[in-house]
């Protein structure tokens, strides 16, 4: 049974903040883009908040926090909406905190910079980018996404090749998180303490600032190579690592995705294969012969700045999970997994998988780090069957394969991810969220007994 709210207390309590509590508005900011998958359209398609607020600094989310403290009123944090998993849909209604006006850079450093964790991923990058620096690594929605959002729901993307992901030590050095409580507490975390709030879906406190390690910029070339079989495309991502060629990206897609990217047209033409890569423009010219090596031909090759001119979209935007954007703008059938394969990686098992699944599976794999180790991903397109079928999948992918399988068809952190409850991120949510406001239902590590009486 829904808790009655006295909203119009909490109004005054939260007197000079921007609120919102026009039904449609309210409902067009609890979605994410969780309809990537049909299951999670089925339980999440319904569920809405009651009211969005709008802070315009620190001090207002310090009075948002005690305000829905006093109330005990669910609280979630909201920040660009690109999530894929439901990670800021609100389960039990409430408050929906959008953070996108605490967008303060703070400080750049030789090396890193501090930020308002609102501030969206490109508008970091491209002010990193005039200091001569740039992010490790960003989401392929690095033009809407924000940084804080990335930290709370993320893990990886481009960069991740170079840069390793997210919880990789140094790469997130500094978080400022505000308990939620009557009495909001600022609590300080550095280095491998963020994994305390990394990829919590916004569970256990308000992440306000962070300090990210930086390196220096590079004027990237966004560039496609055509191989004529995937298995050439697979190899010559992974020869192109253990050659230490210098990509910030490495994205293996096969020709059936050619019918989706009807931008690129000749550029990307159905019968072959495509590696889209961004390339140091001091390696290039061993890049062009390393193709050339491995048979393949490059389609195009542009900076940035001149790709607009040129009606090309840059290369991350053809990749990780814009993938699969792209096919539901063409095709609505489809959905998606998020596989990791076994090491050491064997593109033979990736053929077998595409003899197996045939036209049910559309493959694509994406070259990155983790723990300091290369690992491959992949985010392939799956024919939507329901339930039974995806999980029959899942089934054979891990057990038959060897590979895991990040479920992108649940909302709870451990389904999704690493299978097991963290139990160092429900023992801090007790101290930053005592009261267990923060995005209710999204982790089964806790329960309603734990939550703080008065």
């Amino acid at each position: 049974m829904k808790k009655t709210i006295d909203w119009d207390e909490f109004k005054r309590d939260i007197s000079g903040v921007s609120f919102y509590d026009d039904k449609a508005f309210v409902a067009s900011r609890s979605k994410d883009y969780y309809w990537y998958s049909p299951l999670l359209s089925e339980v999440l398609e319904d569920k809405v908040g009651d009211i969005v607020v709008i802070p315009s600094n620190q001090t207002e989310v310090m009075k948002i926090a005690a305000a829905v403290a006093k109330h005990k009123i669910p609280l979630t944090i909201r920040g660009g909406g690109t999530g894929n998993y439901g990670q800021c849909v609100p389960l039990e209604g409430g408050v929906i905190m959008i953070t996108t006006k605490l967008n303060k850079i703070i400080k750049f450093k030789k090396k890193s910079v501090l930020t308002e964790a609102g501030i969206r991923i490109s508008r970091l990058d491209d002010a990193a980018r005039e200091k001569g620096l740039e992010l490790l690594m960003y989401p392929s929605t690095r033009l809407t996404a924000t940084i804080g959002g990335f930290l709370s729901g993320g893990s990886g993307g481009c960069g991740s090749l170079r840069n390793g992901m997210l919880r990789d030590p140094g790469n997130i050095t500094y978080l400022k998180v505000l308990t939620v409580e009557k009495h909001p507490k600022i609590i300080e975390l550095y280095d491998d303490e963020i994994q305390k709030v990394q990829h919590a879906y916004g569970t256990n406190g308000i992440v306000l600032e962070m300090e990210l390690s930086l390196s220096k910029s590079r004027d990237w070339i966004h560039c496609a190579v055509l191989f004529n079989g995937y298995d050439q495309a697979l190899n010559f991502s992974i020869s192109a690592q253990e050659n230490s060629l210098d990509c910030y990206l490495l994205t293996v897609v096969e020709r059936r995705f050619s019918k989706f990217y009807t931008k690129l047209g000749k550029l990307f033409p159905n019968h072959c294969d495509a590696v889209f890569s961004m390339v140091a423009p001091e390696e290039f010219n061993k890049f062009k012969s390393f193709v050339s090596s491995k048979n393949g031909k490059i389609s195009f090759a542009f900076r940035e700045q001149e790709l607009k001119p040129n009606g090309l979209q840059p290369a991350y935007e053809f990749g990780w999970n814009h993938t699969t954007l792209q096919a539901l703008k063409v095709d609505k059938s489809w959905t998606y997994l998020q596989v990791a394969y076994p090491q050491p990686f064997n593109p033979d098992l990736v053929l077998k998988q595409m003899e197996r699944y045939g036209e049910e599976i559309y493959w694509h794999h994406e070259m990155a780090r983790m723990g300091g180790n290369v690992q491959i991903f992949a985010l392939p397109l799956v024919k939507s069957r329901g339930r039974q079928e995806m999980y029959k999948l899942i089934h054979e992918l891990e057990n038959k394969d060897g590979c895991t399988i990040y479920d992108p068809h649940v909302y709870t952190i451990e389904d999704g991810g690493m299978k097991e409850i963290d139990n160092n991120q429900i023992d801090f949510k007790k101290k930053a969220d005592p009261y267990g406001l923060m995005n209710p239902g999204k982790t089964r590590g806790w329960h309603k007994e734990m939550a703080k009486k008065n």
